[in-house]
């Protein structure tokens, strides 16, 4: 009986020391995507910048015309998983690309396109992101109940006000506001459905520019983007800002929760 008794520890030893020796193998695998996503948005950055450009589009414009005529499925599904990548990699030419939808598509079809592929796109980030490292400092904060503590829980109770004013200020960059909800732990549903929403002022801007960038081409010129700063469109994007930053004033002024 010893010597089974013996037997049965020894056999049972590798199982116990595996254990630790797979946890770190397990956590590579989980920040493996965020690190895919970080090297190709360098490597875009490097070697995409020229190429993704206003000056390609006018180049090229003819052609795409033809082929959105001849093969309009086609060139809509390639549209679409093109804007995915350059969104879901953090590539070069976003603006571009938002605008030549509403070239390629009009103001309606290509609006919806933009947006479509923009909100798959910033999902695919926020999943690579909270797979990994988000998963940690979430589970960090949990863990504390100091002012990490407190900041995480103002965040759950004004997770979507935040969500959308990330989305609607037009100074926060769009990679920033796809990562940094995922770092603090917000709930799926609400990141995607205020993606979708808190986009759709932008994307009918960008989209509008292209709607009329034949034009501009013909003058040699190329498309003004800083209408985004004009009054006529920053103003309603500052006022839509203030109204969902509404919740989370008056809970202050309330004093429920300090943030």
């Amino acid at each position: 009986m010893e010597d089974m008794t013996d037997t049965h520890h020894d056999l049972s030893r590798p199982r116990e020391t595996g254990q630790p020796t797979d946890r770190p193998g397990r956590g590579i695998v989980r920040h493996l995507p965020l690190a895919v996503i970080l090297l190709a948005a360098v490597a875009g950055f490097v070697t995409l910048r020229d190429y993704i450009s206003f000056e390609t589009l006018a180049e090229h414009r003819e052609a795409l015309l033809a082929l959105r005529d001849a093969h309009y499925v086609l060139i809509a599904g390639a549209f679409l998983l093109i804007y995915v990548a350059i969104v879901a990699f953090s590539l070069p030419g976003a603006a571009v690309t938002s605008v030549t939808g509403g070239f390629l598509f009009g103001l309606a079809a290509g609006t919806v396109f933009n947006v479509v592929a923009a909100t798959v796109g910033a999902l695919l980030i926020f999943l690579a992101a909270r797979a990994g490292l988000g998963q940690t400092l979430a589970t960090r904060m949990d863990a504390s109940e100091g002012r990490l503590g407190k900041l995480k829980a103002g965040l759950r109770e004004n997770e979507v006000s935040v969500l959308l004013l990330l989305r609607l200020v037009p100074v926060v960059p769009f990679f920033v506001a796809n990562l940094l909800p995922a770092l603090v732990g917000v709930k799926l549903r609400s990141f995607l459905w205020t993606t979708a929403l808190g986009i759709i002022p932008g994307a009918l801007v960008f989209t509008s520019i292209g709607v009329g960038v034949g034009e501009v081409f013909d003058r040699g010129e190329t498309p003004d983007l800083s209408l985004l700063w004009a009054p006529q469109v920053l103003g309603p994007l500052l006022g839509l800002a203030a109204l969902a930053a509404l919740p989370m004033v008056i809970r202050a002024i309330r004093g429920r929760r300090e943030i």
